[in-house]
């Protein structure tokens, strides 16, 4: 019998929430406006494809046994609510509206979300102390790999766009997230270096070819928000390349 990632999360969805509550509730009981914005973020953003199970599939790859990664599952969730959020707010220049939060207020939840959060997500009990330090660096370098692929999207130029510029934006974009989460849980299952890597190297490809993934179905769908904001995407570079200058 076959397990498909969604049938797995169908079984550990309600645990995944549990660890990202407790991960709000680190921030303490002063932080009153911060969690109540923070939790308006979390709850208005509803992903299509559950993807949060991977870090735990690794794991099970690994060791047989899924669910000790649910804390770096509450970390992936955290990490692209809050990058989607942002991502959000830079094609829509500033217009995006998430109940009844002020885009101010949005945009420093997003922050919070995406910054400390995901280190208060490895303070969880089931993290093993041993490997809190690997974890948290693989966090760090994972979010400025990606800021950097954000960054050259945004000066991404149509006249200079190709496969390979669009390809090494696509790696830190969304291939570095990726990359992150599956050495994290590598790295939770005690797994030695060189599958570690491997793992880090399965999660950027995974990355880039979801990034793709996702500006096919942005067309598919009618919607064109990539062509309406100007967005450099690996199709648009094949498109150019590949079409006569005419």
């Amino acid at each position: 019998m076959t397990t498909t990632y969604v049938d797995l999360h169908r079984g550990v969805s309600a645990d995944i929430e549990r660890e990202v509550r407790a991960t709000v509730e680190r921030m303490g009981p002063s932080a009153t406006a911060v969690r109540s914005a923070v939790t308006g973020l979390l709850q208005h953003r509803e992903f299509a494809y559950p993807l949060s199970v991977l870090p735990m599939i690794v794991h099970a790859a690994e060791t047989g046994d899924p669910g000790p990664a649910t804390p770096l599952a509450a970390v992936h969730v955290l990490w692209w609510t809050s990058a989607c959020h942002i991502d959000d707010l830079a094609d829509g220049h500033g217009t995006v509206h998430v109940g009844d939060l002020r885009p101010d207020e949005a945009l420093l939840a997003a922050v919070v979300t995406g910054l400390p959060l995901p280190i208060l997500a490895l303070r969880s009990p089931r993290i093993p102390e041993a490997v809190r330090g690997a974890l948290t660096a693989e966090v760090v370098s994972g979010m400025v790999a990606a800021a950097e692929g954000q960054l050259r999207d945004l000066r991404a130029d149509v006249a200079g766009a190709d496969r390979e510029r669009v390809t090494a934006v696509y790696r830190g974009k969304s291939g570095a997230p990726f990359a992150m989460i599956t050495a994290m849980a590598a790295i939770m299952a005690g797994a030695p270096t060189e599958r570690i890597d491997r793992w880090r190297a399965f999660g950027d490809v995974f990355g880039i070819l979801w990034q793709i993934f996702n500006d096919q179905e942005d067309i598919l769908s009618g919607r064109h928000e990539d062509l309406a904001n100007g967005t450099v995407t690996y199709l648009l570079a094949c498109a150019l390349q590949d079409s006569s200058p005419a």
